[in-house]
């Protein structure tokens, strides 16, 4: 049995790593801001009130979870909001930085000193951050952002190498949930975490740092 927390656990992916996890038997924490009764209804360990763009929220969250051994950290808080160059919104690309990029790199730093050596990290991600995939622009905030989470996940893979903790930059797919107005061209959240814990289960040392998509494909930057 192994402990697992996960960010953004209240709905959507989040809650669905929370649900298929507690299924297999681990120990699962998901963080929040706010919970709600399909969490609850788990029986999970839920640390709610945390505010990942907040330090003063995740500093209290380490301080609780500072007797925790942590096997698995999975980074899945993230936002969107609609940014196109003919209706530009800096605060809102702002507001995106802290929630998608900054705010997993705080939780991550906060966290450290419980996960163990040998541990995982997995910062879900978008394809939507890559680069070389971008061939439709728009969405400046949450590109932008997704980039730079998954920069960070890079570093974090190198940095963290010498105790053994591994990395998995993660791109869920195009995903059934109320950030994507639930697409009907989407996976379901089961499919996708399904594929999701795959990658997790199969990470080692030696692919730390890629960029995986859900189903094993590994995606360009």
């Amino acid at each position: 049995m192994a402990t697992y927390v996960i960010t953004g656990a209240n709905r959507g992916i989040g809650l669905e790593f929370c649900q298929q996890l507690q299924q297999r038997g681990e120990t699962v924490i998901g963080v929040c801001r706010s919970s709600t009764p399909e969490l609850d209804a788990l029986g999970v360990q839920v640390e709610s009130g945390v505010d990942i763009t907040d330090e003063t929220s995740v500093r209290a969250l380490g301080d609780r979870l500072s007797n925790t051994p942590i096997d698995c950290l999975i980074n899945n808080a993230g936002a969107w909001s609609r940014v196109t160059l003919d209706d530009m919104d800096f605060d809102a690309i702002r507001s995106q930085f802290e929630v998608n990029a900054i705010g997993p790199l705080r939780v991550t730093h906060t966290l450290l000193p419980s996960l163990k050596d040998g541990g995982k990290i997995g910062i879900i991600t978008s394809r939507m951050g890559s680069i070389d995939d971008n061939t439709s622009g728009g969405s400046y905030g949450y590109r932008m952002s997704k980039v730079a989470l998954s920069m960070a996940g890079k570093s974090l893979s190198h940095d963290l190498k010498s105790r053994g903790i591994a990395v998995a930059i993660l791109h869920p797919g195009l995903v059934q949930t109320r950030m994507t107005g639930f697409t009907p061209s989407g996976i379901t959240t089961t499919e996708s975490v399904n594929g999701l814990l795959a990658r997790l289960d199969e990470l080692t040392l030696d692919h730390s740092g890629s960029f995986w998509h859900s189903n094993g494909q590994v995606l360009p930057w």
